[in-house]
């Protein structure tokens, strides 16, 4: 069976320089790529990106090219984030938050930037409580001038990896949540009330972890409707087929 043609959604994160910086509104480069596919973005969201992201956009969108959005920041040259490692407390809240894993470190110990792997987000910054990391232009360029597309390419594959990585981990911990669940439940309806008392207590045992279970049904089920197909963005959404100039395409 032949491979289907990617959706207007993935050429346009194909586009994008995967900074994963949110900067753009969006929890990510593809849930943005996804808002400019249904039309719920404009293509001037991505400061990283800058004038030539912009560019970029608007050829696979056909949409008229506009100056990036101020809302969502200006164009500036690339940055590395640093930490000071004197004041750092090893509270590793910059790592929970960094989107590439570009932080290196462990409870209560030093945590470092590994700069080759840092996309410039700068998401750590906020979250420090102790205001030890900083962030350094490391160039003077500006947008898809100071970042490649293979470096692109590789922050995408370490965000993606994250991804999957914090995925498998709830999976694993919602299923031994529910398996706890199931066993308190047997151990309750295995409970034999010599009162009313105790038969009211024991009621009042199964209707919260009942409640419980189904607090973790409806999330499961809400976490599996939000992964859905974007094919659909072409037929609502027809592209201008990309160019050939050398730009990055699906």
């Amino acid at each position: 069976m032949p491979t289907p043609p990617p959706s207007l959604a993935d050429r346009l994160e194909d586009l994008l320089p995967q900074t994963q910086c949110t900067k753009c509104g969006y929890d990510g480069c593809r849930p943005y790529a996804e808002a400019i596919a249904d039309g719920r973005a404009d293509i001037n969201q991505c400061p990283p990106g800058g004038a030539e992201g912009v560019a970029r956009l608007a050829q696979a969108t056909g949409r008229k090219v506009i100056p990036i959005n101020p809302v969502n920041g200006v164009e500036r040259p690339r940055a590395v984030a640093y930490i000071d490692e004197s004041l750092c407390i090893g509270c590793t809240l910059c790592i929970q938050t960094c989107p590439v894993d570009a932080i290196v470190g462990a409870a209560k110990l030093m945590h470092t930037i590994v700069p080759d792997l840092c996309t410039g987000c700068d998401l750590c910054v906020a979250p420090c409580p102790v205001d030890c990391i900083v962030m350094y232009p490391v160039t003077e360029t500006t947008g898809w001038a100071a970042w490649s597309q293979p470096q692109a390419d590789a922050a995408r594959e370490r965000h993606d990896h994250r991804a999957l990585h914090l995925r498998r981990d709830r999976e694993e911990n919602d299923a031994r949540l529910a398996a706890k669940a199931v066993e308190k439940m047997r151990a309750v309806d295995a409970l034999d009330p010599a009162s009313a008392a105790e038969q009211a207590e024991k009621e009042r045992k199964r209707a919260i972890i009942a409640a419980a279970m189904e607090r973790a049904r409806l999330k499961k089920q809400a976490a599996m409707e939000d992964v859905k197909p974007d094919a659909q963005n072409d037929a609502d959404n027809p592209a201008a087929p990309p160019d050939s100039n050398g730009s990055p395409t699906a």
